[in-house]
Protein backbone atom coordinates (compact mmCIF):
# COMPACT_ATOMS: atom_id res chain seq x y z
CA UNK A 1 0.00 0.00 0.00
CA UNK A 2 2.46 2.77 0.67
CA UNK A 3 4.06 1.99 -2.42
CA UNK A 4 1.34 4.50 -3.62
CA UNK A 5 3.05 7.35 -1.85
CA UNK A 6 6.71 6.19 -2.02
CA UNK A 7 8.62 4.65 -5.27
CA UNK A 8 12.32 4.58 -3.60
CA UNK A 9 12.38 0.92 -2.84
CA UNK A 10 14.57 1.42 0.08
CA UNK A 11 12.44 4.07 1.85
CA UNK A 12 9.71 1.34 1.14
CA UNK A 13 11.40 -1.49 2.82
CA UNK A 14 13.15 1.16 5.80
CA UNK A 15 9.34 1.59 6.63
CA UNK A 16 8.42 -1.72 7.00
CA UNK A 17 11.63 -2.99 8.65
CA UNK A 18 11.04 -1.17 11.66
CA UNK A 19 8.65 -2.24 14.63
CA UNK A 20 5.35 -0.62 13.48
CA UNK A 21 6.37 -2.06 10.06
CA UNK A 22 3.44 -4.33 10.02
CA UNK A 23 1.08 -1.56 10.55
CA UNK A 24 2.59 0.85 8.59
CA UNK A 25 0.40 -0.21 5.23
CA UNK A 26 -2.69 -0.39 7.17
CA UNK A 27 -2.06 2.98 7.98
CA UNK A 28 -1.73 4.22 5.17
CA UNK A 29 -5.05 2.23 3.89
CA UNK A 30 -6.88 4.32 6.23
CA UNK A 31 -5.45 7.35 5.27
CA UNK A 32 -6.35 7.10 1.98
CA UNK A 33 -9.89 6.12 2.98
CA UNK A 34 -10.27 9.57 5.10
CA UNK A 35 -9.60 11.03 1.91
CA UNK A 36 -6.38 12.70 3.25
CA UNK A 37 -4.30 14.34 0.34
CA UNK A 38 -0.96 12.57 -1.12
CA UNK A 39 1.58 14.71 0.31
CA UNK A 40 -0.61 15.47 3.58
CA UNK A 41 -0.31 11.30 3.89
CA UNK A 42 3.29 11.10 3.33
CA UNK A 43 4.32 13.29 5.96
CA UNK A 44 1.86 10.76 8.46
CA UNK A 45 3.49 7.89 6.89
CA UNK A 46 7.05 9.19 7.61
CA UNK A 47 6.08 10.35 11.27
CA UNK A 48 4.42 7.27 12.09
CA UNK A 49 7.74 5.40 11.44
CA UNK A 50 9.21 7.21 14.68
CA UNK A 51 7.41 5.84 17.63
CA UNK A 52 9.13 2.42 16.26
CA UNK A 53 12.13 3.56 15.52
CA UNK A 54 12.27 5.11 19.19
CA UNK A 55 11.53 1.92 21.12
CA UNK A 56 13.97 0.33 18.75
CA UNK A 57 16.55 2.42 20.24
CA UNK A 58 15.51 2.12 23.76
CA UNK A 59 15.49 -1.99 23.29
CA UNK A 60 11.66 -2.25 23.83
CA UNK A 61 8.79 -3.69 21.69
CA UNK A 62 5.32 -2.42 20.98
CA UNK A 63 4.09 -5.14 23.86
CA UNK A 64 6.40 -2.49 26.12
CA UNK A 65 4.09 0.30 25.44
CA UNK A 66 2.42 2.00 28.50
CA UNK A 67 1.86 5.36 29.88
CA UNK A 68 5.08 5.52 31.04
CA UNK A 69 6.72 4.91 28.29
CA UNK A 70 4.40 7.37 26.01
CA UNK A 71 4.98 10.23 28.47
CA UNK A 72 8.86 9.62 27.99
CA UNK A 73 8.15 9.59 23.93
CA UNK A 74 6.88 12.51 23.99
CA UNK A 75 9.42 14.56 26.05
CA UNK A 76 11.59 12.86 23.32
CA UNK A 77 9.85 13.81 20.49
CA UNK A 78 9.66 17.67 21.67
CA UNK A 79 13.74 17.49 20.78
CA UNK A 80 14.08 15.05 18.25
CA UNK A 81 17.46 15.27 16.56
CA UNK A 82 16.47 12.64 14.04
CA UNK A 83 17.58 12.81 10.82
CA UNK A 84 14.53 11.37 9.20
CA UNK A 85 11.64 11.84 11.64
CA UNK A 86 12.25 15.10 13.23
CA UNK A 87 9.44 16.76 15.05
CA UNK A 88 10.72 20.30 14.47
CA UNK A 89 11.58 19.64 10.78
CA UNK A 90 8.11 18.48 9.60
CA UNK A 91 6.27 20.64 12.42
CA UNK A 92 2.70 20.43 12.28
CA UNK A 93 2.41 17.34 9.99
CA UNK A 94 5.04 14.87 12.61
CA UNK A 95 3.10 15.73 15.44
CA UNK A 96 -0.43 15.22 14.04
CA UNK A 97 0.91 12.49 12.28
CA UNK A 98 2.23 10.36 15.27
CA UNK A 99 -1.30 11.05 17.23
CA UNK A 100 -3.17 9.59 14.03
CA UNK A 101 -1.04 6.71 14.10
CA UNK A 102 -1.13 5.81 17.91
CA UNK A 103 -4.94 6.23 17.50
CA UNK A 104 -5.02 3.77 14.50
CA UNK A 105 -2.86 1.19 16.59
CA UNK A 106 -5.63 1.80 19.68
CA UNK A 107 -8.27 0.82 17.57
CA UNK A 108 -6.78 -2.14 16.18
CA UNK A 109 -6.01 -3.44 19.65
CA UNK A 110 -2.22 -2.98 19.81
CA UNK A 111 -1.89 -0.66 22.09
CA UNK A 112 -4.16 0.16 24.95
CA UNK A 113 -5.88 4.41 24.84
CA UNK A 114 -4.41 6.19 27.39
CA UNK A 115 -6.70 6.79 31.28
CA UNK A 116 -7.55 10.20 30.92
CA UNK A 117 -8.20 11.68 34.22
CA UNK A 118 -11.85 12.92 34.18
CA UNK A 119 -13.08 15.48 36.29
CA UNK A 120 -15.88 13.19 36.89
CA UNK A 121 -13.90 11.56 38.95
CA UNK A 122 -13.41 14.48 41.31
CA UNK A 123 -16.24 16.14 41.82
CA UNK A 124 -18.83 15.52 44.42
CA UNK A 125 -21.46 13.09 44.78
CA UNK A 126 -24.48 15.80 44.22
CA UNK A 127 -22.76 17.87 41.27
CA UNK A 128 -22.22 14.64 39.33
CA UNK A 129 -26.37 13.81 40.38
CA UNK A 130 -26.73 17.34 39.40
CA UNK A 131 -25.02 16.83 36.22
CA UNK A 132 -26.77 13.79 35.13
CA UNK A 133 -30.44 14.99 35.70
CA UNK A 134 -29.67 17.96 33.68
CA UNK A 135 -28.09 15.45 30.80
CA UNK A 136 -31.40 13.00 31.16
CA UNK A 137 -34.49 14.72 31.86
CA UNK A 138 -33.21 18.59 30.57
CA UNK A 139 -31.08 17.61 27.63
CA UNK A 140 -28.81 19.66 27.91
CA UNK A 141 -25.49 19.52 25.79
CA UNK A 142 -21.95 18.39 26.45
CA UNK A 143 -21.24 22.58 26.38
CA UNK A 144 -23.92 23.37 28.69
CA UNK A 145 -22.75 20.78 30.92
CA UNK A 146 -19.07 21.60 31.73
CA UNK A 147 -19.70 24.89 32.37
CA UNK A 148 -22.96 24.05 34.82
CA UNK A 149 -20.73 21.28 36.36
CA UNK A 150 -18.22 23.34 36.84
CA UNK A 151 -19.74 26.50 38.58
CA UNK A 152 -21.76 24.30 40.81
CA UNK A 153 -18.28 22.37 42.00
CA UNK A 154 -16.92 25.83 42.67
CA UNK A 155 -19.37 26.57 44.62
CA UNK A 156 -19.80 23.34 46.85
CA UNK A 157 -15.63 23.83 46.83
CA UNK A 158 -15.92 27.54 48.25
CA UNK A 159 -19.26 27.32 50.80
CA UNK A 160 -18.57 23.47 51.93
CA UNK A 161 -19.99 20.10 50.87
CA UNK A 162 -22.69 20.57 53.64
CA UNK A 163 -25.27 21.95 51.83
CA UNK A 164 -27.95 22.32 55.19
CA UNK A 165 -25.58 24.70 56.16
CA UNK A 166 -25.45 27.30 53.51
CA UNK A 167 -26.65 30.64 53.57
CA UNK A 168 -27.89 33.89 51.55
CA UNK A 169 -24.98 35.62 52.37
CA UNK A 170 -22.51 32.53 51.51
CA UNK A 171 -24.02 32.46 47.73
CA UNK A 172 -23.99 36.09 47.09
CA UNK A 173 -20.75 36.31 48.40
CA UNK A 174 -18.79 34.04 46.21
CA UNK A 175 -20.94 35.02 43.01
CA UNK A 176 -19.52 38.83 43.83
CA UNK A 177 -16.22 37.38 44.61
CA UNK A 178 -16.24 35.87 40.83
CA UNK A 179 -17.85 38.85 39.22
CA UNK A 180 -15.05 41.39 40.73
CA UNK A 181 -12.79 38.97 38.59
CA UNK A 182 -14.15 39.02 35.12
CA UNK A 183 -16.73 40.97 33.09
CA UNK A 184 -20.91 41.04 33.44
CA UNK A 185 -21.10 38.85 30.18
CA UNK A 186 -18.36 36.04 31.54
CA UNK A 187 -20.16 36.72 35.33
CA UNK A 188 -23.55 35.47 33.67
CA UNK A 189 -22.88 32.17 32.94
CA UNK A 190 -21.38 31.42 36.77
CA UNK A 191 -24.57 33.26 38.20
CA UNK A 192 -26.91 30.90 35.29
CA UNK A 193 -25.25 27.74 36.91
CA UNK A 194 -25.25 28.49 40.44
CA UNK A 195 -29.00 29.75 40.51
CA UNK A 196 -29.83 26.48 38.40
CA UNK A 197 -27.51 24.08 40.91
CA UNK A 198 -29.64 25.31 43.82
CA UNK A 199 -32.86 25.29 42.09
CA UNK A 200 -31.99 21.57 41.50
CA UNK A 201 -31.08 21.22 45.21
CA UNK A 202 -34.53 22.64 46.23
CA UNK A 203 -35.97 19.80 44.46
CA UNK A 204 -34.48 17.26 45.91
CA UNK A 205 -34.79 18.66 49.61
CA UNK A 206 -31.31 19.33 50.10
CA UNK A 207 -31.23 23.29 50.36
CA UNK A 208 -33.54 25.94 52.09
CA UNK A 209 -36.60 26.59 49.83
CA UNK A 210 -35.72 30.27 49.69
CA UNK A 211 -32.01 29.83 49.36
CA UNK A 212 -31.83 30.29 44.86
CA UNK A 213 -33.59 33.97 45.46
CA UNK A 214 -29.80 35.02 46.92
CA UNK A 215 -28.60 34.71 43.64
CA UNK A 216 -28.45 38.34 42.47
CA UNK A 217 -28.95 39.26 38.75
CA UNK A 218 -26.93 41.35 36.58
CA UNK A 219 -28.53 44.60 35.81
CA UNK A 220 -28.96 44.23 31.40
CA UNK A 221 -31.88 46.07 29.28
CA UNK A 222 -31.89 43.64 26.18
CA UNK A 223 -34.28 46.21 24.24
CA UNK A 224 -31.74 48.69 25.06
CA UNK A 225 -29.14 48.35 21.82
CA UNK A 226 -29.31 48.38 18.33
CA UNK A 227 -30.70 45.19 16.39
CA UNK A 228 -28.10 42.57 16.09
CA UNK A 229 -28.32 41.92 12.90
CA UNK A 230 -27.57 42.21 9.05
CA UNK A 231 -29.62 44.19 6.89
CA UNK A 232 -31.64 42.93 3.37
CA UNK A 233 -28.69 44.45 1.58
CA UNK A 234 -25.89 42.89 3.79
CA UNK A 235 -27.32 39.47 3.97
CA UNK A 236 -27.49 39.43 0.36
CA UNK A 237 -23.94 40.10 -0.17
CA UNK A 238 -23.26 37.38 2.40
CA UNK A 239 -24.91 34.95 0.49
CA UNK A 240 -23.58 35.78 -2.74
CA UNK A 241 -19.94 35.70 -1.23
CA UNK A 242 -21.18 31.76 -0.77
CA UNK A 243 -21.57 31.17 -4.78
CA UNK A 244 -19.34 28.89 -6.28
CA UNK A 245 -19.06 25.65 -7.36
CA UNK A 246 -16.87 23.82 -4.76
CA UNK A 247 -18.32 21.63 -2.26
CA UNK A 248 -16.87 24.39 0.28
CA UNK A 249 -19.56 27.26 -1.11
CA UNK A 250 -22.28 25.06 -2.51
CA UNK A 251 -22.18 23.41 1.70
CA UNK A 252 -21.50 26.97 3.31
CA UNK A 253 -24.57 28.67 0.82
CA UNK A 254 -26.75 25.85 2.40
CA UNK A 255 -25.60 26.76 6.16
CA UNK A 256 -25.98 30.56 5.50
CA UNK A 257 -29.41 30.33 4.07
CA UNK A 258 -31.09 27.28 6.63
CA UNK A 259 -29.45 30.02 9.50
CA UNK A 260 -30.99 32.92 7.73
CA UNK A 261 -34.00 31.40 6.54
CA UNK A 262 -35.47 29.47 9.18
CA UNK A 263 -33.52 30.90 12.37
CA UNK A 264 -31.73 27.52 13.37
CA UNK A 265 -29.28 27.22 15.86
CA UNK A 266 -25.73 26.69 15.37
CA UNK A 267 -25.70 22.94 16.93
CA UNK A 268 -29.32 22.63 14.88
CA UNK A 269 -27.42 22.84 11.65
CA UNK A 270 -24.39 20.65 13.00
CA UNK A 271 -26.78 17.77 14.19
CA UNK A 272 -29.19 18.00 11.62
CA UNK A 273 -29.42 14.85 9.62
CA UNK A 274 -31.21 13.22 6.44
CA UNK A 275 -33.36 11.78 8.47
CA UNK A 276 -34.72 14.78 9.48
CA UNK A 277 -35.57 16.05 5.78
CA UNK A 278 -38.55 15.31 4.75
CA UNK A 279 -38.23 16.10 0.88
CA UNK A 280 -42.03 15.09 0.02
CA UNK A 281 -43.62 17.65 2.35
CA UNK A 282 -41.02 20.49 2.56
CA UNK A 283 -40.04 20.35 6.02
CA UNK A 284 -37.34 19.69 8.46
CA UNK A 285 -36.99 18.27 11.50
CA UNK A 286 -35.24 20.53 14.54
CA UNK A 287 -34.77 19.00 17.95
CA UNK A 288 -33.60 21.83 19.91
CA UNK A 289 -32.28 23.11 23.65
CA UNK A 290 -34.47 20.69 26.29
CA UNK A 291 -34.97 18.54 23.45
CA UNK A 292 -37.43 20.37 21.86
CA UNK A 293 -38.97 19.17 18.15
CA UNK A 294 -40.63 21.07 15.56
CA UNK A 295 -41.31 20.47 12.27
CA UNK A 296 -40.05 23.86 10.14
CA UNK A 297 -41.26 24.67 6.60
CA UNK A 298 -38.13 24.75 4.00
CA UNK A 299 -37.41 27.45 1.89
CA UNK A 300 -37.51 26.89 -1.31
CA UNK A 301 -34.04 28.95 -2.04
CA UNK A 302 -32.78 26.92 1.68
CA UNK A 303 -33.69 23.09 -0.12
CA UNK A 304 -32.55 23.89 -4.13
CA UNK A 305 -28.81 24.48 -1.37
CA UNK A 306 -29.10 21.86 0.52
CA UNK A 307 -29.78 19.52 -2.94
CA UNK A 308 -26.69 21.25 -5.00
CA UNK A 309 -24.64 20.40 -1.97
CA UNK A 310 -25.53 16.91 -1.51
CA UNK A 311 -24.67 16.43 -5.08
CA UNK A 312 -21.05 17.15 -4.39
CA UNK A 313 -21.07 16.30 -0.96
CA UNK A 314 -17.88 14.02 0.09
CA UNK A 315 -18.39 10.58 0.98
CA UNK A 316 -18.04 9.52 4.87
CA UNK A 317 -18.20 6.89 6.87
CA UNK A 318 -21.12 8.11 8.98
CA UNK A 319 -23.44 9.50 6.38
CA UNK A 320 -26.37 10.59 8.73
CA UNK A 321 -25.18 13.70 8.87
CA UNK A 322 -25.65 16.26 5.93
CA UNK A 323 -22.90 18.51 6.80
CA UNK A 324 -19.52 17.73 6.81
CA UNK A 325 -16.25 19.14 6.98
CA UNK A 326 -14.53 20.03 3.40
CA UNK A 327 -11.37 18.34 4.44
CA UNK A 328 -10.00 15.29 5.26
CA UNK A 329 -11.01 13.39 7.36
CA UNK A 330 -14.40 14.35 6.06
CA UNK A 331 -16.74 13.69 8.82
CA UNK A 332 -19.45 15.36 10.68
CA UNK A 333 -18.98 19.07 12.68
CA UNK A 334 -17.91 18.57 16.25
CA UNK A 335 -20.23 21.06 17.66
CA UNK A 336 -22.38 24.65 16.46
CA UNK A 337 -18.71 26.46 17.23
CA UNK A 338 -18.22 24.87 13.84
CA UNK A 339 -20.98 25.81 12.23
CA UNK A 340 -20.79 29.70 13.25
CA UNK A 341 -16.53 29.43 12.19
CA UNK A 342 -18.30 28.99 8.42
CA UNK A 343 -20.53 31.90 9.12
CA UNK A 344 -17.36 34.26 10.05
CA UNK A 345 -15.29 33.33 6.85
CA UNK A 346 -18.46 34.04 4.55
CA UNK A 347 -18.94 37.42 6.18
CA UNK A 348 -15.09 38.01 5.73
CA UNK A 349 -15.41 37.30 2.07
CA UNK A 350 -18.08 39.31 2.15
CA UNK A 351 -16.00 42.29 3.66
CA UNK A 352 -19.19 42.74 6.04
CA UNK A 353 -18.67 44.65 9.31
CA UNK A 354 -21.19 43.16 11.65
CA UNK A 355 -21.67 43.69 15.43
CA UNK A 356 -21.12 40.05 15.88
CA UNK A 357 -19.76 37.13 14.10
CA UNK A 358 -21.19 33.92 14.73
CA UNK A 359 -24.22 32.12 13.76
CA UNK A 360 -26.07 33.58 16.25
CA UNK A 361 -25.89 36.98 14.13
CA UNK A 362 -28.52 35.45 11.41
CA UNK A 363 -30.83 33.72 14.03
CA UNK A 364 -31.45 37.49 15.15
CA UNK A 365 -31.66 38.64 11.60
CA UNK A 366 -34.61 35.86 10.67
CA UNK A 367 -35.86 36.93 13.67
CA UNK A 368 -36.02 40.52 13.00
CA UNK A 369 -36.50 40.23 8.82
CA UNK A 370 -39.92 38.27 10.30
CA UNK A 371 -40.94 41.35 12.42
CA UNK A 372 -40.05 43.67 9.22
CA UNK A 373 -42.73 41.46 7.11
CA UNK A 374 -45.27 42.08 9.57
CA UNK A 375 -45.58 38.57 11.56
CA UNK A 376 -46.70 38.63 14.65
CA UNK A 377 -44.04 38.06 17.58
CA UNK A 378 -45.89 35.02 19.21
CA UNK A 379 -45.82 33.34 15.47
CA UNK A 380 -41.98 34.22 15.45
CA UNK A 381 -41.34 32.64 18.86
CA UNK A 382 -43.02 29.65 17.17
CA UNK A 383 -40.23 29.40 14.56
CA UNK A 384 -37.65 30.45 17.35
CA UNK A 385 -38.83 27.98 19.35
CA UNK A 386 -38.88 29.98 22.16
CA UNK A 387 -40.95 29.22 25.74
CA UNK A 388 -41.23 32.89 26.35
CA UNK A 389 -42.52 36.03 24.20
CA UNK A 390 -40.10 38.30 26.23
CA UNK A 391 -37.08 36.37 24.76
CA UNK A 392 -38.44 36.42 21.67
CA UNK A 393 -38.67 40.28 21.25
CA UNK A 394 -35.04 40.29 22.67
CA UNK A 395 -34.15 38.84 19.20
CA UNK A 396 -36.86 40.43 16.56
CA UNK A 397 -35.92 44.23 17.47
CA UNK A 398 -37.82 47.00 15.98
CA UNK A 399 -37.25 48.15 12.03
CA UNK A 400 -35.06 51.39 12.92
CA UNK A 401 -35.09 52.12 9.11
CA UNK A 402 -38.73 52.19 8.87
CA UNK A 403 -39.26 54.66 12.33
CA UNK A 404 -36.72 57.23 10.73
CA UNK A 405 -38.77 57.94 8.27
CA UNK A 406 -42.29 58.23 9.67
CA UNK A 407 -40.32 60.17 12.96
CA UNK A 408 -41.19 63.99 14.00
CA UNK A 409 -38.38 65.81 15.45
CA UNK A 410 -39.24 67.47 18.88
CA UNK A 411 -41.35 70.45 19.23
CA UNK A 412 -38.12 72.70 20.23
CA UNK A 413 -36.46 71.67 17.31
CA UNK A 414 -36.64 73.78 14.13
CA UNK A 415 -38.09 71.77 11.13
Amino acid sequence: MIEKYFSCPRTVRSMRAGLCGTHIDGFASTLEKQGYARATAIHYLRAAVHPGSFLQRKGRTLDDVDVHMLEVFGRHFSRCRCSRYNGRKTGYHARFGVKLFYRYLVQQGVWQSLPTDEVTNDLPALVIAFRDWLHIHRGVTQGTLRYYTRGAAELIHSLGEDVRQWNAQGVRAFLLDRASQCGSEATQRPITAVRAFLRYLIFCGEARDDLDLAVPAIAHWRLATLPRCLSAQKLDRLITACDGATPERLRDRAIVLLLSRLGLRAGDVARLRFADIDWKAGTIHVTGKGRRQVSLPLPQDAGEALLRYLDSRPRVGDASHVFVRNIAPFRPFVSGGSISNVVKRALHRAGIESPAKGAHLLRHTAATAMLRHGVPLDKIGLVLRHRSIDMTAYYAKVDFALLQQVAQPWPEVNS
